[in-house]
């Protein structure tokens, strides 16, 4: 859990993968503890796809493509998380292969090991904006106390000597970094701040128009065309290895940009605008999987002494749990689960939207901080919750199933969930909570914005409700009791009711 928060907020599995393989190497952590991080770390890269999905809410169908597609990467890798987790806790069977791999080779280090591709491209301009001191960040690694209170910006950068001809004195000094925040003494929670919120910013925007460009261009014949190219299998007795061939390519472009969660967060659009199948993106995902691993390895590579054998086995760990979660959800097709789940989010994020919201919390925060906490009571707190709930869901996944594939074998009152409280197996109840709340707001803004009549533009009214001359009467009573006469008093004011009832369009 504590892999899953880190990465969610790096918002990078290769960068969380590195600094574990420096922590390995630093002796911070050891190999058995550091592979549940690994395999969290994993889990935590694909809430950037999820991000992305968003950009296409406004359509339906849309969304409901994009997010099945930003989700099958979450269903792989939890599913691969709960099986091999179980087995390496009882087992210990990644640790004892990576130790037998390590043992059998005589491993040098390579200091230059570690090559920059994309990098190359965007360091001149990160470096522009804000510039690390990797002196200070080796010193956190290594517990160096003599960097507790030091800045992680680099301000200063070149040092220099002023020799006087007059008085023969000589006086040293250094000039600051080019970059924009060395010009500023700002502490460092305040620039990550400001760094945050100006990425979320750029992020969003470069969604919304990437989004924009793809539905203005893949239209009509050209995305006919597209579509069957990028979605056709090999020909004749080759069209098995089709998948195969589409994780190779997954992994040689994750390798090459360095980063899954790009690869996998450009892909996410394409299924929106139904360019790419599900299916092909799924072996796509499983390559670039195997491809965010080599930023380990490399990063590995550089550790010296006895250092190095570690570092390069908890790396080894990374790869070997991303190939033995393919091994087991890809070759049998019918063992190809991440789909259906993926697509069943999607089919419920479209009649419910608030739902994607909901899943980001849950999955990506609440449970793994609620995990975490559990674990810090102790193992004897952990298990006395943990084991009634996963007893509780196994049962309720296994009889799920049943109803799907055998339902006259069970006894009626298990043949549905009708016998529980309708909250408890339908969303309706909360999804008529969440419109209620919104309608009511609706209301209350409807006559400070001229143009809006329930809370919705009058055409979309017209439309809904006809057109009639009393539009509001034809709302149920509870939701045409928040009407308010009076103007607003500032164009402030009609300003942000004007963006709010636009909100809910």
């Amino acid at each position: 859990m504590i892999g899953i928060l880190a990465t969610v907020l790096v918002q990078s599995s290769s960068t969380s993968t590195s600094i574990i393989v420096t922590m390995v190497a630093s002796e911070i952590l050891d190999v058995p503890t550091a592979i549940p991080v690994i395999m969290g770390a994993n889990v935590g890269t694909s809430i950037t796809n999820t991000f992305v999905s968003f950009a296409q809410c406004s359509d339906r169908n849309e969304f409901r493509r994009a997010f099945a597609a930003a989700t099958v990467h979450d269903m792989f890798n939890w599913l691969s998380v709960l099986v091999l987790l179980t087995v390496e806790v009882t087992t210990g069977y990644l640790y004892h292969l990576t130790t037998a791999i390590v043992d059998s080779v005589v491993w040098e280090t390579k200091a230059d090991a570690n090559k920059e591709l994309l990098t190359v491209l965007t360091k001149p301009f990160t470096s522009m904006v804000v510039q690390l001191d990797k002196k200070v960040i080796e010193g956190f690694a290594l517990g160096d106390e003599t960097y507790a209170n030091r800045s992680l910006i680099k301000r200063w950068c070149r040092s220099h000597a002023d020799v006087s001809l007059l008085n023969g004195t000589v006086t040293n000094g250094s000039e600051r970094c080019d970059s924009l925040f060395s010009l500023f003494d700002l502490e460092d929670a305040t620039v990550g701040i400001i760094l945050l919120a100006a990425s979320l910013v750029i992020l969003c925007l470069c969604l919304i128009l990437m989004v924009k460009i793809l539905n203005s261009m893949l239209r009509g014949r050209v995305a006919v065309v597209i579509k069957k190219t990028l979605n056709a299998d090999l020909p004749g007795r080759f069209a098995c290895l089709t998948g195969y061939l589409a994780i190779l390519v997954g992994c040689c472009l994750t390798i090459l940009v360095q980063s899954s969660s790009i690869f996998t967060s450009t892909l996410t659009p394409l299924v929106g605008v139904g360019v790419i199948s599900l299916e092909r993106m799924y072996p796509l995902t499983l390559g670039s999987n195997i491809g965010t691993t080599t930023t380990g390895l490399l990063a590995s590579m550089t550790a010296t002494g006895i250092q190095l054998r570690s570092s390069v086995q908890i790396a080894l760990c990374h790869l070997f749990f991303n190939l033995s979660g393919i091994m087991l959800f890809f070759p049998v097709p019918f063992m190809r689960w991440p789909i259906g789940l993926a697509r069943t989010l999607g089919d419920t994020t479209a009649k419910y939207r608030w739902f994607a919201i909901l899943y980001l919390l849950v999955a990506f925060l609440l449970l793994p901080a609620l995990v975490f906490a559990l674990s810090a009571c102790g193992p004897t707190v952990f298990m006395a919750v943990g084991i009634p709930f996963g007893s509780v869901l196994s049962l309720a996944i296994a009889i799920n199933v049943a109803q799907n594939h055998c339902r006259s074998r069970l006894p009626g009152i298990l043949r549905d969930w009708n016998f529980l409280p309708h909250w408890m197996h339908s969303l309706e109840p909360i999804d008529t909570a969440i419109v209620s709340v919104r309608d009511c707001f609706a209301n209350c803004c409807k006559n400070y914005y001229p143009g809006y009549v329930n809370g919705m533009p009058k055409n979309r009214a017209e439309d809904r409700y006809g057109t009639s001359h009393n539009l509001i009467s034809s709302r149920p009573s509870w939701s045409t009791s928040y009407v308010f006469d009076n103007q607003p008093n500032t164009d402030i004011e009609l300003t942000i009711l004007e963006a709010a009832c636009k909100s809910l369009r």
